[in-house]
């Protein structure tokens, strides 16, 4: 019976060393994989790190198309006055609000998108007002919509000079 007593203890202790083994190989393995993860797909994301930016080379990023607007230091953030429309719902009752900052290349479209501020308004009017509360309601249809705006913007000023457009307040009712 002794015996039996000391193979058992023996067997768990070997277990138990073995399950210690087991964890830090897999600690090890996670902690490699994490690092390669790391430096292979979000180190050049993360810390800026673009070789073509080194070098000194402006190209646009992949998928993004010609005569798009590159940033170059000299952006500037316009704020546009509030837009409240009527949505484009069956019953008619729901209204949208929404107040928008464009961030334009530099301050000569700045000065333009002010300049052209009817030209701008009822672009973005008609816009908004072709929406419904369904394209409206999730996020991906918030990020579609700043990039319509984007392009109607484009539109309106003759050319690639809206970087980015940010919704600054939105309220459906």
């Amino acid at each position: 019976m002794a015996d039996e007593a000391l193979d058992t203890q023996a067997t768990n202790k070997k277990s138990g060393a073995i399950k210690w083994i087991i964890l830090v190989v897999l600690l090890i393995v996670l902690g490699v994989g994490g690092w390669f993860a790391w430096d292979m797909f979000l180190k050049e994301k993360l810390m800026g790190g673009d070789p073509q930016a080194a070098a000194g080379e402006q190209a646009p990023p992949e998928g993004q198309p010609i005569g798009t607007p590159i940033a170059t230091g000299n952006e500037q953030l316009v704020s546009l006055p509030t837009f409240i429309v009527n949505l484009a719902d069956p019953l008619g009752r729901r209204y949208l609000k929404i107040t928008l900052d464009v961030e334009v290349i530099n301050d000569k479209a700045a000065r333009d998108l002010t300049a052209k501020e009817a030209r701008i308004r009822d672009a973005v009017i008609l816009l908004l007002s072709s929406k419904s509360y369904q394209d409206l309601s999730t996020m991906e249809s918030k990020i579609l919509l700043k990039k319509e705006v984007a392009e109607r913007l484009n539109q309106a000023l003759g050319g690639p000079q809206v970087l980015r457009v940010y919704i600054t307040e939105m309220v459906v009712q």
